[in-house]
């Protein structure tokens, strides 16, 4: 038992001594406000003179070389907005890309992906993935990075250029858009590259073949000049209207319906987030894939309702990667079953959530 107990404790070492010896640092110039403009050029002074995250090394098909094609991003930030700037090697212009879709999938398209760990963690990150064609996606990552949830909506700006041997990408985030601590002065940073021409994975940060690729294990740090403000998020308001009329012609009778409602997102600090929602139609969203079933058994539907979407990690799986323990199932708010056994909306007049972070989370690490 003692040797178990020995060869568990020194792999734990192993694995963190590894982590700390591959991990990259980047320098994140502060700028004035309207330094920078997103026209995917990347030709002001501010990105020749930021820091950059270069070096990528593969994660497929081999963890142990650097990438074929060169791949370098730079941060910059001013008092509201997080800038990316990327340029991305190829060796020709036969950009592969399967959808211009937003929220495309990563492992069908050139891409270029930045991942943030504001709370530096190690559980939650917020993705920001781009590809050659200025499509967007971005993700709430959770369970470590083992958990993508693309329903998690933000805006932001992405534009990009094309040339014949690379591809530029200039982003602008908005600190409104994520969570942090207000005050930070680093956070934990990740960026990956998807090359379809020459079928390779990369990363800024050294990530073993046995991980994910999203590992959240694995990332390099990010030094802001000056300690992070307030996010300063407005308040978001979502109204819906819903008008319904039939005719049942055996009756020869009308019938009317009229509802309306609405979601608010409001902001507690930089850190929690308040979400209220009013008169909502909890039994469906219209993002929601069809489907009849024919089984006996209940059918799960991924939670895409926004009033849900913030923070939803906070209640789901226990911890566990594989999902095999849910203890909360979002879905069935809102629905309920009749006296046949039939799923029937159950009707909500409103709700309240306050979901967050409260407290700093220390790590101890080995040096």
């Amino acid at each position: 038992m003692k040797k178990l107990v020995y060869l568990f404790v020194s792999l734990l070492f192993s694995l963190s001594v590894f982590s700390q010896k591959k991990a990259n640092n980047i320098s994140v110039k502060l700028i004035a406000d309207g330094a920078i403009t997103i026209d995917g050029k990347l030709d002001e002074d501010a990105w020749k003179s930021a820091d950059s995250g270069n070096q990528f090394w593969q994660f497929f098909p081999s963890d142990s070389t650097r990438s074929t094609n060169p791949t370098e991003f730079r941060l910059l930030y001013d008092e509201h907005t997080i800038y990316i700037g990327i340029r991305a090697e190829v060796k020709s212009d036969n950009y592969v890309v399967s959808s211009l879709r937003r929220d495309f999938g990563g492992a069908a398209n050139d891409n270029v992906t930045l991942m943030f760990d504001t709370f530096n963690d190690g559980t939650t990150a917020f993705l920001f993935g781009m590809t050659p064609y200025g499509v967007q996606r971005e993700v709430f990552v959770s369970g470590g990075g083992s958990d993508f949830n693309t329903s998690w909506d933000q805006k932001w700006q992405l534009q990009s250029t094309k040339f014949d041997d690379h591809y530029i990408l200039e982003a602008a985030i908005p600190f409104s858009s994520i969570k942090f601590h207000e005050g930070a002065t680093s956070w934990r940073v990740q960026c990956y590259r998807w090359d379809m021409q020459t079928n390779e994975q990369s990363a800024w940060s050294r990530v073993p073949q046995n991980q994910l690729l999203s590992s959240l294990a694995f990332m390099g740090n990010m030094q802001f000049e000056k300690p992070l403000g307030k996010s300063r998020k407005p308040i978001a308001i979502i109204p819906y209207v819903n008008a319904l009329t039939s005719r049942n012609f055996a009756s020869d009778s009308n019938d009317s319906k009229l509802s309306f409602g609405g979601d608010a997102k409001l902001s507690i600090g930089n850190s929690m987030n308040l979400d209220i929602t009013v008169n909502p139609d909890f039994s469906n969203v219209e993002v929601d894939e069809n489907f009849t079933n024919l089984t006996r058994f209940e059918v799960f539907i991924p939670e895409k309702r926004q009033f849900f979407i913030d923070n939803n990690d906070l209640f789901g799986g226990y911890g566990d990667a594989y999902g095999s323990a849910n203890p909360f199932f979002s879905r069935r708010i809102g629905l309920a079953s009749d006296a046949m056994g039939n799923l029937i909306e159950n009707r909500i007049l409103g709700g309240v959530r306050l979901s967050g972070k409260v407290l700093r989370q220390i790590w101890c690490r080995l040096s």
